[in-house]
């Protein structure tokens, strides 16, 4: 196939697949259970990464939207859901979550178009973000208190109480799976949601939401599009918003906590990494391998999560080389709309040109390109934001590179001669969000993960993250943990009831 057929290819698959992804579809804000357009009147344009186009238009909110958004919900807090009996709002998440499996396929078929997400990707991602929601409407109905032994005149005991009002912002990475994180356990903990999607990739929160009518009370799930400024700015301020949640870089953070101190008002945070994989010399190199690839190269490398950093021991860097060159070759770049595609483009312009621009300083820094490094891997500056999996190695720990989170398709390969080396690489970063190691060696791999400092460490594998497995990090990348049961305890408050026993009067 020639460049000008792939062209024309990709664009005919996307022009169909965006008229059938919106046909009789709008796809504005929603608040208090019904379809909203900003007060603004404003719109603005969603567009596919893999071949730059519009998919739609969604309204540009406003504060006064988000004010509108939180009335709904609190009303809807103090009117049904927070009174709701756990089993109560478990119904109706597991009632809901059925409406949206049985779109799946709509919601795969959004989320790549306005992501560029691989279509398979889509899918098991859609598949995931569901099972998360699920995952805490069970959790929730065996949530228990506590029963303190404080005096024998004394009953004193603890229940757990929703914040209220959820302020939850999500990224462009992964949109559902993200909204599923906060979602799930926001809902099943008792309380009411103000949701703003990232600007880049509105469309499947909008999307669950409005397959949420009729199934959750009005006004519980209400989603407002726009911009940090004008959205998410107003929203983290908001007096009546009573817990937030974020996630995003690290900088955006530090704003969003100082916000909510202004109104002591309880924050989780989920932000950046830069994620080492450290493999020792006794790994099984092939495997190894494999797992750097698919750690940097996967959601092309959009990840904060991402294995951006290898640390090989030296006396196995050249075989391992090799063989991670094979692995970045055998990556399958192209139409995310084709079921072979394995690597999509970026996520939009902004982030290409970021990306872009990180190829070009690891040059300038004195890294060695070893594959990769072309900013147009399918020689067509039509065919949408592509830059080809990207290996540097002679890095060293001091390069901004090693030290910056580039969230691209791009690897640093750093060597080590000993234990303590590689684990004084591995912590010398300012994030500590994750972070893997390649051994056969049981008691080397126990203490690896005891000696780094990140809040998950994978042993011989990448990215396993399944409903129960806390998930969050140490020092810049964030505060609390999601995914797991504890997280639930993030969504609410500790109340606890002291009774005076007198002795009976009979």
């Amino acid at each position: 196939m020639t460049n000008d057929d792939f062209t024309d290819t990709i664009h005919r698959n996307h022009e169909r697949a965006i008229s059938e992804a919106t046909a009789d579809a709008q796809f504005d804000a929603w608040i208090d259970g019904a379809s909203a357009a900003s007060n603004t009147g404003r719109r603005f344009e969603t567009r596919t990464p893999a071949v730059d186009e519009t998919i739609t238009t969604v309204p540009r909110c406003d504060s006064e939207d988000v004010d509108w958004a939180v009335d709904a919900a609190e009303a809807a807090f103090d009117s049904t859901w927070g009174s709701l009996t756990a089993g109560e709002r478990s119904d109706a998440i597991l009632e809901w979550t059925s409406a949206l499996r049985a779109n799946s396929d709509e919601l795969a078929l959004l989320e790549s178009l306005d992501a560029g997400k691989p279509i398979e990707n889509a899918k098991y991602e859609v598949g995931k973000a569901l099972d998360y929601i699920e995952y805490y409407a069970h959790v929730v109905r065996g949530e228990q208190g506590h029963q303190i032994p404080v005096a024998n005149d004394v009953h004193a005991f603890t229940k757990r109480e929703p914040y209220g009002v959820a302020g939850l912002i999500v990224p462009w990475n992964y949109p559902l799976i993200l909204t599923a994180w906060k979602l799930g356990p926001a809902l099943a903990a008792g309380n009411t949601v103000v949701l703003k999607p990232a600007e880049q990739t509105p469309l499947s929160a909008t999307r669950i939401a409005q397959l949420s009518a009729g199934i959750l009370p009005d006004g519980v799930l209400n989603v407002v599009h726009g911009f940090g400024d004008e959205v998410g700015a107003p929203l983290t301020r908001h007096e009546d918003v009573s817990k937030l949640s974020f996630t995003g870089e690290d900088m955006t953070g530090e704003t969003v906590m100082k916000a909510a101190a202004e109104g002591i008002t309880p924050v989780t945070l989920e932000l950046g990494g830069k994620s080492p994989f450290v493999v020792f010399p006794d790994a099984d190199l092939e495997k190894a391998a494999s797992i750097a690839a698919e750690g940097v190269f996967y959601n092309t490398g959009q990840s904060c999560e991402a294995f951006s950093r290898t640390l090989v021991h030296e006396d196995v860097h050249d075989e391992f080389m090799e063989l991670f060159e094979s692995e970045a070759a055998a990556r399958s770049i192209g139409d995310p709309l084709r079921e072979e595609t394995t690597t999509g483009p970026l996520a939009s312009k902004q982030q290409y040109e970021k990306v872009k621009e990180y190829v070009e300083l690891g040059r300038r820094e004195g890294a060695t390109v070893v594959r990769g490094g072309g900013t147009d891997p399918l020689d067509d500056e039509n065919a949408g934001w592509y830059i080809e999996p990207t290996i540097f190695d002679d890095v060293t720990n001091d390069m901004r590179i090693a030290q910056e989170e580039i969230f691209g398709p791009v690897a640093s390969v750093l060597t080590f001669s000993d234990y303590n080396e590689a684990i004084a690489i591995a912590n010398d970063i300012d994030f500590g969000l994750a972070a893997g190691v390649a051994t056969t060696d049981l008691s080397l791999a126990h203490r690896a993960a005891d000696d780094i400092r990140a809040g998950t460490v994978w042993v011989n594998q990448y990215g396993r993250l399944v409903p129960g497995t806390p998930f969050g990090g140490y020092k810049r990348s964030g505060i609390g943990r999601e995914c797991a049961k504890e997280t639930l305890k993030e969504y609410q408050q500790t109340k606890m009831i002291n009774i005076q026993i007198d002795d009976p009067e009979l």
